[in-house]
């Protein structure tokens, strides 16, 4: 099964290219542990998936916005976003959409 997220630009419509995510997991200690990382795609989109299915538990995605809008000369209000989410059924597909603009952004969980 996957976790995927998809970061959509909330000013100009349309995805964003080029948004640093991280995919983290809390272990049973409270730490978190990075799971993956990368940018996100020509659609916007970074994706997941776990050869032996996902682990139930609490995920964390973490979207690196500031560095986004630093290198596009723009000045943003969250220069981090951090989304975090309950694994329950590990056979479902997690899909996290990110509706961003440089000062707000607003998560939902997607199918």
């Amino acid at each position: 099964m996957t976790v995927s997220a998809h970061v959509l630009d909330g000013v100009q419509g349309g995805p964003l290219t080029g948004v640093a995510v991280r995919l983290d997991r809390l272990d049973p200690d409270s730490a978190w542990e990075p799971v993956v990382e990368g940018a996100t795609d020509g659609g916007g989109r970074f994706g997941w998936f776990e050869a032996g299915g996902l682990i139930a538990g609490t995920y964390r995605w973490v979207f690196a916005t500031g560095d986004f809008y630093a290198r596009r000369h723009v000045a943003c209000f969250h220069p981090e976003i951090p989304v975090v989410l309950a694994v329950e059924d590990p056979a479902q597909n997690y899909h996290v959409p990110l509706l961003l603009s440089p000062f707000s952004y607003t998560t939902y969980r997607g199918y």
